[in-house]
C-alpha cells in the first residue's frame, strides 16, 4: 500500500463526474446524520432528470433531502430506516418508504444482501501517512455499506474531525471528491422546567462509575446538567453530543471504570456543534465503530453499571413503549433504543430508563396512557422495560405485576389525568 498517494491522485474527480456512475435502478446508501456528504448529495439530485427509480437509503437526514421532495418521485424513492424532519412528510404522503429495523441490524441487511448496496456516498477525512481515512462522525452503517458496495464515492473534507476506531484505506474507495465545507451542526435544544425536573429524577438513578448511553434531545441534555457531582462516568453510546464534552472537561466523565475500552469514549456516530467536533478531532480517547459492534447487546453488557437513557412518545399502563409513532404516522424510528435497553439488562447492575414528559400538546394530552394510540407500534415491549421517568417521579417496572405496573405508572402521570387513568385501568382489569 506504499503507492497509495499515486492511487489517491488517480481517483480524484469532480462530484458531477463521480455521480455519473449512478445508474437508474441503483440502491444508494448515504452517510448518516451530520456525516452526510452535502456536495455528493447535491450532485446526485442534479441528475434527477436523467435517473429513474434510484432508491436512497439512510437513517436521519440532516440535510434538506431534496430527493424526497414533491416532483422527485420518478427519479428517486427514499427508503427511510429512521424518519427525520426533512423526510417525514414524504413518508407520511406515501412518496417514501419506512423500513422498521433495529439500528444494530442494518449492517446485516447490507452484508447478507437483503438490501444489496450499489453505491455509497460518504464523507472521509484526508488520508493519514499510511493512506487511511477516518469516517469522522459516522461509522455506524456507513462503514459496513462501504465494505459491501459495488461503488464507493467519498467526499474528502478537511472540516471532518479525525476520530479513532473505524477507518478505510484509499485503495478501498473508487472515487474521491475533494470539497472542504463545514459539517452540518445539531444545535443544542431548549431545556425547560419540565426537562430539568425529568433530568433531576433520572440523575438520581445514575451512580458513580456508571457507563452511559444517551439519546438526542432536551431530556438527555437536561440529565447531563445534574451529573456534575458524579465521579468516573463512562460513555458507551450510539452517539453523544456537546453535553458530554462539558462533563469530560469537568472531569466527571473519565471512562476509567469501564470493563471494555477503559479510558475511551465509544460511539457509532456523533451529532453536535463545532465544539463537539473540535473535542473529538485527533482525540486518542474517542473511538467510533460500526453499529453492529457498538449497539450489540452482548458488547454493551460487558460493561458493569450500564445506564441507558431513551425517550418515548407514549407508555401504556402495561409498560409498552411507543417511541416512534403518532397514531398511524411514522414520526421517527426504532434506532438504538432496544439495542441498549437489552444491553443494559445484560450488564451487572445495569439500568434502562425511558424518560418522557408526562403530557404533550401544552398539557392537554397525557403521554402515560391506558392504551397506545390506535395504529401505533410497540417500540419496546413491556418485557424489556425497566424504569419509566417523568417530571413527577420514577416508576420501576421490572419484576412488577400488571396491577403494580399500572399503579406505578399512574403515580408518575400528570395529576390532571390520574383519575381518568385509574378508571380506565379498572375497566381493563388492570386494577
Amino acid at each position: 500500500m506504499s503507492n497509495w498517494r499515486t492511487s489517491y491522485k488517480s481517483k480524484l474527480i469532480s462530484a458531477a463526474e463521480a455521480l455519473k456512475n449512478v445508474k437508474s435502478g441503483d440502491r444508494v446508501v448515504i452517510g448518516h446524520a451530520c456525516g452526510e456528504p452535502p456536495t455528493l448529495v447535491e450532485a446526485l439530485v442534479a441528475r434527477a432528470p436523467e435517473l429513474r427509480d434510484v432508491e436512497i437509503v439512510h437513517m436521519v437526514a440532516m440535510g434538506p433531502a431534496k430527493y424526497a421532495q414533491p416532483g422527485m418521485e420518478k427519479s428517486f424513492r427514499h427508503n427511510a430506516l429512521f424518519v427525520g424532519a426533512t423526510t417525514r412528510k414524504a413518508v407520511e404522503e406515501g412518496r417514501a418508504d419506512y423500513t422498521p429495523c433495529f439500528f444494530s441490524e442494518i449492517p446485516r441487511l447490507f452484508r447478507q444482501k437483503i438490501l444489496p448496496v450499489d453505491v455509497v456516498l460518504m464523507q472521509v477525512t484526508p488520508p493519514d501517512d499510511d493512506g487511511y481515512c477516518s469516517f469522522g462522525v459516522s461509522a455506524d452503517y456507513t462503514q459496513p455499506a462501504a465494505e459491501c458496495a459495488r461503488l464507493v464515492i467519498a467526499q474528502v473534507n478537511r472540516y471532518l474531525p479525525r476520530t479513532g476506531g473505524a477507518k478505510i484505506h484509499v485503495e478501498q474507495i473508487d472515487y474521491l471528491v475533494e470539497k472542504d465545507e463545514p459539517l452540518i451542526e445539531l444545535r443544542p435544544p431548549q431545556i425547560g422546567d419540565v426537562e430539568r425536573a425529568i433530568g433531576e429524577n433520572v440523575a438520581r438513578l445514575i451512580d458513580d462509575g456508571a457507563t452511559l448511553q444517551m439519546g438526542i434531545g432536551a431530556i438527555p441534555d437536561a440529565v447531563l446538567l445534574f451529573l456534575q457531582g458524579k465521579k468516573d462516568l463512562g460513555i458507551h453510546s450510539e452517539m453523544f453530543s456537546d453535553g458530554v464534552v462539558a462533563l469530560a472537561e469537568a472531569g466527571v466523565v473519565t471512562n476509567r471504570k469501564k470493563n471494555i475500552h477503559p479510558g475511551k469514549f465509544i460511539a457509532t456516530f456523533l451529532m453536535g456543534t463545532r465544539r463537539l467536533y473540535d473535542f473529538v478531532d485527533n482525540n486518542p480517547d474517542v473511538e467510533l465503530y460500526s453499529v453492529d459492534y457498538v449497539n450489540d447487546p452482548y458488547i454493551i453488557g460487558q460493561n458493569d453499571n450500564v445506564v441507558s437513557i431513551n425517550s418515548a412518545l407514549q407508555v401504556d399502563l402495561m409498560g409498552q413503549v411507543n417511541a416512534e409513532m403518532i397514531g398511524r404516522r411514522q414520526f421517527s424510528g426504532v434506532g438504538g433504543q432496544v439495542d441498549f435497553i437489552r444491553g443494559a439488562s445484560r450488564s451487572k447492575n445495569g439500568k434502562s430508563i425511558i424518560a418522557l414528559p408526562a403530557t404533550a400538546a401544552k398539557g392537554t394530552v397525557s403521554r402515560i396512557v391506558a392504551q397506545l394510540d390506535c395504529g401505533a407500534a410497540v417500540t419496546t415491549s413491556r418485557n424489556d422495560v425497566h424504569f419509566v421517568v417523568t417530571e413527577y417521579g420514577i416508576a420501576d417496572l421490572r419484576g412488577k405485576s400488571l396491577r403494580a405496573r399500572a399503579q406505578a405508572l399512574i403515580s408518575i402521570a400528570d395529576p390532571a389525568f390520574r383519575e381518568q387513568l385509574t378508571q380506565q385501568a379498572y375497566q381493563m382489569g388492570l386494577l
